[in-house]
Parts: structure tokens; C-alpha cells; sequence
């Protein structure tokens, strides 16, 4: 099973260059199989929500890029899954991986308060929690 080495937590580091927006070609996740050595007869593949188009894997070095900027009000969760083959027969070398991607969510909308002015008092030394 490809052994996934390294997981983006933090927000992705752009890459100039790649992808229909650069600034948002990022690396998601590494899958390298036991099986690889190096060698040139592995080849890795991706399926599932987006696979080749939000998301693609170099089929030599298992790193998968997020081509777009993901953004959590559009899909909170995308499902894949990654697969080492052999690169002239197309047969397994092992079984594959499903993994879940969640979308973290950012303020990237401005709030919008439509029915206002709104006027409101909070008592002083208000709990944290407490309904206004």
C-alpha cells in the first residue's frame, strides 16, 4: 500500500509555473510505495473526487498538487484514491489507498449585514457562550 510521507496541514506554499493558477499548485500529498526503490517501473495513479482535474498526481513520484485554490463553501471534503502499478502491465504492486481531503475554511468573504443598523448590549464579564 503506498505509504502517504507527507501531509499538508498548514496552507500550501505556491509554485510557480504549474497548473491554471500558479498560485494555488501546491503539494498536497507524497505516496511512495515500499516496493520503490527509485525505479522507473512504478507508476502512480489517482481516482476519485477531482482526480485530474482539481487534483493530479506525478505518476512517477506519487505527489499529488492541487491545481485550483480549494475553497471550503464549494466542497468541504474530497475523497481519492492512490494506486502503485506496475508501469508496462498496469497490474497492481499494491492494494490501493483511499484518503479524505478536508477543506479547512478561512474568512475569505467579508461579513454582510443586510438588515441593519443592529443595536446590542453585552453585560460586562459575560460569559463565553452566552446568547446576546
Amino acid at each position: 500500500m503506498p505509504n502517504p510521507t507527507k501531509k499538508a496541514s498548514q496552507p500550501c506554499s505556491a509554485h510557480p509555473g504549474y497548473g491554471p493558477d500558479p498560485s494555488a499548485f501546491c503539494t498536497f500529498l507524497m505516496l511512495h510505495t515500499d516496493l520503490d526503490p527509485g525505479s522507473s517501473k512504478i507508476k502512480y495513479i489517482l481516482s476519485g473526487d477531482g482526480a485530474g482535474t482539481i487534483f493530479v498526481i506525478n505518476d512517477k513520484t506519487g505527489d499529488i498538487h492541487a491545481m485550483k485554490r480549494l475553497d471550503r463553501e464549494e466542497k468541504a471534503e474530497y475523497t481519492l484514491t492512490a494506486q502503485a502499478v506496475d508501469r508496462d502491465t498496469n497490474k497492481p504492486l499494491e492494494p490501493p489507498s483511499e484518503f479524505i481531503i478536508k477543506v479547512q475554511d478561512i474568512n475569505d468573504n467579508a461579513p454582510e449585514f443586510v438588515d441593519g443598523p443592529y443595536h446590542a448590549t453585552v453585560p460586562e464579564m459575560s460569559l463565553v457562550g452566552m446568547y446576546v
